[in-house]
């Protein structure tokens, strides 16, 4: 197929690419790189690359003219700055909208969206979490526009698949706090863990996931996770022991904030059901895997999508 991936050079963009070129797919790649790597993209034959941004209509409508896609994974997404609300709705909102106008444009027949579990507010209703809580997300930029976002892929009309995803990690992420303990702790600084625990699951996991829905298989919106939560010190621990260090104290545990859930987990159970999948890595190995990536292409630099406390 020709596919078409925003956020091309991202975390979980990258490695959708990597993927389906590795079958045979043709992958065109658009990325400002504002959080994305270059490095992340291999030059290879079946694969495109545009620098730019999805809010960018003529760099949009050039991309879906000329390559003409038959699917769409819409990755990109801003983050960097949990202030900056005009960037945030600029690309998400507005920069979906311009995807979602080219696709139906060309004729695409199938997009696939990711959506953040912070929809759900950061004190959810009910735990786990099943599809049919109500939105609530007031509590972050990024949330408020990753979902005004996900009613306009449902607004388009078109065939789609919208993914809400438990915390992703693994090599090339940069964004919570496992790539901030590895770059503290290589660092020689202090780290703190908050007293919650999160549902983690790894990269290739989620892309097993993906590429079913890339096959043709389920509709509508999905929980990617794994039903399990651990607490964030259990995720501390995991890079310590990779990183093979022999700390003198142990970790502070701070209490977490006001607006802060001790936990937030989603039911996959429907994801479970019509794509036939559960994560299989476990947490260790996933740790273990992306120490690996840091150590080999370094951290400048992390994102957290909700206002970060002060060191």
């Amino acid at each position: 197929m020709r596919i078409l991936i925003t956020g091309g050079g991202g975390f979980i963009g990258s490695h959708l690419a990597d993927r389906l070129i590795d079958r045979g797919d043709s992958v065109l790649a658009i990325d400002n790189f504002t959080t994305g790597r270059r490095d992340n993209l291999v030059p290879r034959g079946q694969l495109t690359l545009i620098e730019g941004s999805i809010a960018d209509r003529e760099v949009v409508d050039a991309a879906f003219g000329d390559f003409r896609p038959e699917l769409v994974i819409h990755a990109a997404a801003a983050y960097k700055d949990p202030e900056d609300w005009t960037n945030d709705a600029l690309t998400n909102v507005v920069g979906t909208a311009t995807v979602v106008r080219a696709a139906k444009e060309v004729g695409v027949k199938r997009i696939i969206y990711f959506q953040t579990a912070l929809c759900y507010g950061v004190k959810p209703l009910e735990q786990p979490i099943t599809l049919d809580h109500p939105l609530r997300p007031t509590d972050s930029s990024y949330a408020i526009s990753k979902t005004a976002a996900e009613h306009y892929v449902r607004l388009s009309g078109l065939d789609h698949v919208s993914f809400r995803l438990a915390n992703a990690y693994g090599p090339r992420n940069l964004s919570g706090p496992l790539p901030t303990f590895f770059m503290r702790l290589t660092g020689g600084k202090d780290c703190f863990v908050a007293d919650t625990r999160r549902d983690f699951v790894f990269v290739d996991d989620i892309v097993d996931c993906v590429m079913g829905a890339v096959e043709g298989r389920g509709h509508g919106v999905y929980h990617v996770a794994s039903g399990e939560d651990f607490a964030i010190r259990e995720l501390y621990d995991g890079v310590v022991r990779a990183l093979r260090l022999n700390l003198d104290r142990d970790v502070e545990v701070r209490a977490r904030a006001e607006n802060d859930a001790y936990t937030i987990l989603l039911d996959p159970s429907r994801t479970t059901e019509d794509f036939g999948w559960t994560p299989r890595t476990p947490l260790d190995q996933g740790i273990r895997r992306a120490v690996e990536y840091y150590k080999a292409a370094g951290v400048e630099e992390t994102f957290t999508h909700l206002t970060a406390p002060n060191d």
